[in-house]
């Protein structure tokens, strides 16, 4: 009865259609429309922009620049339109939030870490990573210097009068050429020491991490090294070698060479602000220590003798590895030590030059400094040693009662050493003290304003200068010229023959302490000077050899000790300038963190105490 009376209900119910397994497909999910912006933009030119010009740097342009004409006005892009380009799609964005993941850190180590440059106003970065502004700043690096480079080399070419260049550079192939090697080589630096530096900041900071334990365990040294604070900084030097892109010539030591002195200098201001020089002494009342301060004789002025008597040295017995410029500086208008001709010479005969007198000086020396005969008293007989025969003209006409060869070369005038002295003052003082007063009257022009408010002042100041280094720079090279009559005077002649220059050279340095306050530009100047002829002397002589390379790597290891050296304590680097190039070149912006993490420190005690 029930089976019966149910079955008319269920034929009343429709049946169901079951698709087949062979009739089912997959959903296909519901993609949104592309925007027009981002399927418009172009990979390529998305890139070149990124790579050319930041956000941030088109606003600015836009602003001062496009915004002002009505023609770039229409055809230039909005700044919103770049930051689109720049940013791409959501698929970019991902893989630069991968390759900038959030760090922790403030200041300048989050900023080490990679994260996008925050723009001003508290907008993003505009797609602008680390690796984009390295590329960036290089590709900016690369044209600049080789413009400058190949402006350099036309202006020298013009001022010596070379039109045309050489036949041997004509035929140089272009990526040969000195200007582009240095623009590659600069900015291979640049881009490496920024990779590297981040690249060790990230594996240091992932070695400190709790989940790298196991592998500090089982490394100790291998971790030490690489989670020291000094790893980056010195990781990243090894960008240095890239100067060996550039040829090995006079600039690339130079360079070289410039380079370690400042990492030098940066260095000893560590030690000395950390007392690790001076030391230190009990305080007033025995209560604690107290750093010591340097002496007030202690400088770089102290340097100026050594470098003075190896380039005079140098200058007499190795020409071609002292400086050019060095001799023809002090003897330039110096008529009271290297006469000219006479106008009455007759035709035949052959005036000594400068490096005339100064070979036979050498020569001098080395014969022990032989006395002098006049021809006057001798006229028959010879009175010169054949290497000597040169200053024939010139002591032919030396007062009779001089007894010196070199006294009759330098003043055969004048038989008093003394009184040639004095009369090299007289006529020297006056026209460099000219020369000195104008010099600082055009570097002190665009402080006119000074001028205005404190005439006083600014003139005190100006022949004050003006009168220390006339004195400094008469009085050096016054010392260096009188220092030979004076050991021909006082020294037997075998005594020390050819290092009485060195001995002449350190006491015309001594005229240094004059100028001991304001000098240091000169002094270090100098003291580089000093070692390059020094290794060239050297290399000659074969007191040592020449490492292939050894530029490079000495480039190299100065890069490190800065670094080092700012990460330590920049205020180590005393210029703020520095300081900032230091922290542009490492990535983090051309700002000073030293002065910025010091007033951070400062805020959080006021805040503690509080």
């Amino acid at each position: 009865m029930s089976s019966s009376s149910s079955h008319p209900r269920l034929a009343s119910v429709p049946p169901i259609d079951i698709p087949s397994s062979d009739a089912m497909s997959r959903p296909r999910a519901v993609s949104a429309p592309k925007s027009k912006s981002a399927s418009a933009v172009d990979p390529v030119l998305r890139n070149a922009l990124r790579y050319t010009i930041s956000a941030r740097e088109y606003e600015t342009l836009h602003k001062y620049v496009i915004s002002r004409s009505r023609v770039l006005r229409k055809r230039a892009p909005t700044v919103n339109t770049v930051e689109k380009y720049m940013k791409g799609d959501g698929n970019r964005r991902a893989s630069i939030a991968r390759d900038n993941p959030p760090v922790k850190g403030k200041g300048k180590e989050k900023a080490a870490l990679g994260s996008p440059a925050p723009r001003a106003g508290g907008g993003g970065g505009g797609g602008d990573s680390y690796n984009a502004r390295a590329i960036r700043h290089a590709l900016r690096i690369f044209v600049a210097t080789g413009i400058g480079a190949k402006a350099y080399e036309m202006l020298i070419a013009r001022i010596k009068g070379q039109q045309e260049p050489p036949a041997s550079q004509k035929k140089q192939p272009f990526y040969k050429s000195s200007p582009l090697r240095l623009s590659l080589s600069l900015s291979t630096i640049l881009l490496l020491y920024r990779l590297l530096f981040r690249f060790f900041k990230r594996l240091r900071a992932q070695l400190l991490d709790p989940t790298a334990a196991p592998f500090r365990e089982r490394n100790p040294r291998t971790s030490n090294t690489l989670t020291s604070p000094y790893a980056p900084a010195v990781g990243a030097g090894l960008a240095g070698l890239a100067l060996g892109i550039y040829p090995s010539q006079q600039l690339r030591l130079t360079i070289t060479i410039s380079l370690m002195f400042r990492a030098l200098e940066f260095g000893y201001n560590l030690l000395e602000d950390e007392g690790s020089i001076w030391g230190f002494r009990a305080r007033a009342g025995g209560n604690g220590l107290v750093k010591r301060e340097r002496p007030w004789w202690f400088g770089s002025w102290l340097l100026q003798p050594l470098a003075m008597g190896q380039l005079l040295h140098a200058t007499v017995f190795d020409r071609e590895s002292s400086p050019a410029g060095f001799f023809d500086l002090i003897s330039k208008h110096m008529n009271t030590y290297l006469h000219a001709a006479p106008q009455n010479l007759p035709s035949g005969v052959q005036w000594p030059g400068p490096w005339d007198i100064v070979d036979s000086l050498a020569q001098m020396a080395k014969l022990n400094w032989p006395p002098f005969v006049s021809p006057t008293l001798f006229p028959n007989e010879p009175t010169l040693p054949a290497t000597l025969t040169t200053l024939a003209p010139l002591t032919s006409q030396a007062y009779p009662i001089i007894t010196s060869l070199s006294c009759a070369s330098l003043h055969p005038g004048d038989p008093s050493c003394l009184r040639t002295y004095l009369t090299f003052w007289v006529r020297s003082v006056p026209r460099l003290g000219r020369f000195f007063i104008i010099f600082y009257s055009m570097l002190m022009l665009p402080r006119y304003k000074l001028l205005y408010n404190a005439p006083l002042h600014l003139l005190n100041r100006l022949l004050s200068k003006a009168l220390r280094l006339t004195t400094f720079a008469t009085g050096a090279v016054s010392t260096a010229w009188a220092s030979i009559c004076f050991f021909q005077t006082w020294l037997p002649r075998t005594f020390l023959p050819t290092q009485r220059f060195f001995l002449g050279g350190f006491l015309a340095g001594l005229w240094a302490f004059v100028e001991r306050n304001e000098g240091r530009s000169i002094f270090l100047y100098t003291a580089r000077t000093s070692v390059d002829s020094l290794w060239k002397v050297g290399v000659k002589r074969r007191w040592w050899r020449a490492m292939k390379g050894g530029d490079v790597w000495l480039f190299a290891l100065a890069l490190a000790i800065t670094g080092a050296v700012y990460e330590r304590d920049a205020r180590a680097i005393r210029e703020a300038n520095v300081r900032k190039g230091i922290s542009w070149l490492s990535g983090t912006g051309f700002r000073d963190w030293g002065l910025e993490d010091e007033d951070e420190l400062e805020m959080d005690g006021t805040s503690k105490e509080e």
